[in-house]
């Protein structure tokens, strides 16, 4: 944790960006709340992180958590968290101190935004939920982001990103034919829940800018993994097919739209595989001349229909015809013929060794005050007049209590000491 009188580092900063003047007072952990806000800060808010000097980070639990940064270790060194965090401002509030809560209070009323993924009713707990908040600023945004919503009869249930894959339905229909779920792994319920976090936020700072009125922003995210699978949930209301049904699911093919050969399939080396579509009869004929093995004469291929009555053993074929074959040549070898084929490329590939990637920009490295330079993810988008940027890392525990209570609350660098000697900060 950064002490009363340490004065971090001054920061290149950005251009404005688009959201240059907004500022937000941000509650938020992990990924769902965390990668929203992260959103905003690269787009030119100024994001401040709230967070607990005595707790030492419990309140994210990925401030000291593997991956970490190169050799570092503690709480300053999580490499989840420096990605989801790289360039908010980050201070540190004893709530349980009546003083903490005023400072709190003056910086809500500084703000544009109150935004937190806590469980339903911590806020309130605490003192700040909206009506509190409203008392404070009358035109507040609040986005509050967990797992069931603010209310409702789960509300009060704890969840994680697999818990909320799992009600959402999306564990259920994944995997492979005659197998348990298999889920989808790392918890994409949490990327999910934060792009909707952001667009609300957006949207309720819109909707104030036109007419003077704060509002909450409620978001739950196993209804926002929901909105993932809508395909199933209307094949099943429409036409009674569940989800998992004999044969079904295949996670290596998708029915909708009909395609075949249409999935990934194995080839030259350890774990290297590549994704091919074949996406009607003319794709189809120029899959065939590229292969040029007698198998794909077989008049069963020639049209959709048999492809699809006979995909296990068109699949088989495809299969042997990669197996030996590297995924980069027979990507690019589909790509010239126009169909649709990839290598499928480990994340060490897209960061390091891919040129799409590299080009874009899509990875940057920041200073951090503890860790040093370390890399963390940018946004995939562009915009010609207000691109995003960070400057900066991810915060140390009360890195900005100086800036934003000198600079922004009006406290002396004296005021500041005795805050700090008395664990209000």
């Amino acid at each position: 944790m950064i002490g009363p009188d340490h004065r971090p580092p001054v920061w290149p900063k950005p251009e404005p960006g688009a959201l240059a003047g907004i500022r937000i007072c941000d509650f938020t952990g992990q990924l769902a709340g965390a990668g929203a806000t992260k959103i905003l800060a690269q787009l030119g808010a100024e994001v401040i992180r709230i967070e607990d000097p005595v707790q030492q980070g419990r309140w994210d639990i990925l401030r000291g958590t593997q991956p970490f940064v190169g050799e570092h270790r503690g709480i300053e060194a999580g490499g989840s968290f420096n990605n989801h965090n790289a360039g908010k401002l980050g201070i540190t509030l004893n709530l349980r101190d009546d003083r903490a809560k005023d400072l709190l209070r003056e910086l809500v009323a500084a703000s544009d935004a109150v935004t937190d993924n806590f469980a339903a009713g911590v806020m309130e707990r605490l003192g700040f939920g909206y009506e509190a908040l409203r008392r404070i600023k009358s035109d507040i945004v609040y986005v509050s982001n967990c797992g069931f919503g603010a209310d409702g009869p789960y509300a009060s249930f704890r969840s994680w990103g697999p818990i909320a894959q799992a009600v959402s339905g999306l564990t259920f229909q994944s995997g492979l034919p005659d197998q348990p779920p298999a889920g989808w792994g790392y918890s994409f319920m949490n990327h999910t829940g934060a792009y909707y976090m952001a667009i609300a936020i957006l949207m309720a700072l819109y909707h104030r800018r036109r007419t003077g009125e704060g509002q909450w922003v409620d978001l739950a995210c196993t209804e926002a993994a929901g909105t993932l699978h809508g395909a199933a949930s209307l094949d099943f209301t429409v036409n009674g097919r569940p989800a998992r049904r004999s044969s079904m699911p295949n996670s290596n093919r998708s029915p909708s739209p009909a395609m075949a050969p249409h999935g990934i399939f194995a080839c030259d080396g350890d774990d290297e595989w590549v994704a091919i579509a074949v996406r009607d009869d003319e794709d189809w004929q120029r899959f065939a001349d590229v292969v040029g093995e007698p198998w794909t004469g077989d008049k069963r291929w020639q049209r959709l229909a048999g492809r699809l009555a006979h995909e296990d053993e068109l699949e088989r074929f495809v299969g042997g015809w990669t197996a030996n074959r590297s995924k980069h040549a027979v990507g690019h070898q589909l790509v010239e013929a126009e169909i649709p084929a990839a290598p499928v490329l480990r994340p060490s590939e897209r960061i390091d060794g891919d040129a799409r990637t590299s080009d874009w920009g899509m990875w940057v490295t920041v200073p951090h005050s503890e860790v040093g330079d370390t890399r963390v993810e940018g946004l995939p988008v562009r915009l010609s007049e207000t691109d995003w940027a960070i400057g900066r890392g991810a915060a140390c525990l009360g890195e900005d209590n100086r800036y934003v209570l000198g600079d922004v609350l009006g406290r002396s660098d004296d005021e500041i000491a005795e805050l700090a000697a008395e664990g209000v900060i």
